[in-house]
């Protein structure tokens, strides 16, 4: 039977708090959740071939992938974070390490807006590896984010600018009680994980094709008119 997604999230915010399993920022509900042992499930990704071999990184800005921003600078990997909603005309904020001397700083949300710098999509570099928040996860890929859909939206409009593709692996730190072996509904805008890493387990779906674009028909004039980059790239398809 297949799982409704606000369901799933519900279970596992609640979940992490009945346990004692979140952090700061609290409470866990309607967020990507910080957990006990984000440092040691982003210690897993630091030791995979992909992150070492990375030296781009599109980075998620929540509290549980901070380890993980951390370590890229600290490896001397340039971080861009998507502004949030994409709402500027320069929606990518870029950290490059060799400009940054408060990397502390510069890995929080308040941080990276201080000391990155925005740059439009034009200026953004290929990406050799995308980090991913998640409520929740299933162990052959699927992710359920928080709801809004903007995680996968990025991803697509990297794909449409050429950024990414299906070998850019995707991946994400969660819990142990975020993985959940259930038939969870994904669409064609869905991003599969390639990584997964709990502070106990390093999972590594089968590879599946990430979506080739933006799906245009799940995007109303709101949005579009909110997200000035969307608007750019449907003018260049209609050229």
């Amino acid at each position: 039977m297949t799982v409704d997604k606000q369901d799933l999230r519900e279970r596992i915010w609640d979940a992490l708090e009945a346990q004692n399993q979140a952090r700061f920022p609290f409470p866990p509900h309607g967020r990507i959740p910080n957990f006990k042992g984000c440092d040691e499930a982003a210690e897993r990704i630091t030791e995979t071939e992909e992150w070492q071999a990375a030296t781009t990184i599109k980075a998620n800005p929540d509290s549980p992938q901070k380890p993980l921003r951390r370590a890229a600078l600290e490896a001397g990997k340039t971080v861009y974070m998507a502004v949030p909603r994409l709402r500027d005309e320069k929606p990518f904020l870029e950290l490059d390490p060799a400009r940054i001397d408060d990397i502390d700083r510069a890995v929080t949300i308040a941080g990276s807006s201080e000391l990155g710098v925005q740059v439009a999509p034009e200026d953004v570099p290929a990406i050799d590896l995308v980090v991913s928040g998640s409520v929740a996860v299933t162990p052959s890929g699927d992710r359920v984010g928080k709801g809004e859909g903007y995680s996968d939206m990025e991803f697509a409009v990297l794909r449409e600018l050429g950024l990414v593709s299906d070998d850019t692996p995707v991946v994400t730190t969660v819990h142990d009680l975020q993985v959940v072996d259930e038939d969870v509904p994904v669409g064609e805008h869905d991003v599969p994980m390639d990584i997964i890493a709990t502070p106990t387990e390093t999972y590594r779906p089968d590879p599946r094709p990430k979506p080739t674009g933006l799906d245009w028909d799940l995007l109303d004039a709101e949005r579009l008119d909110e997200i000035p980059v969307l608007a750019r790239i449907q003018e260049n398809c209609t050229q």
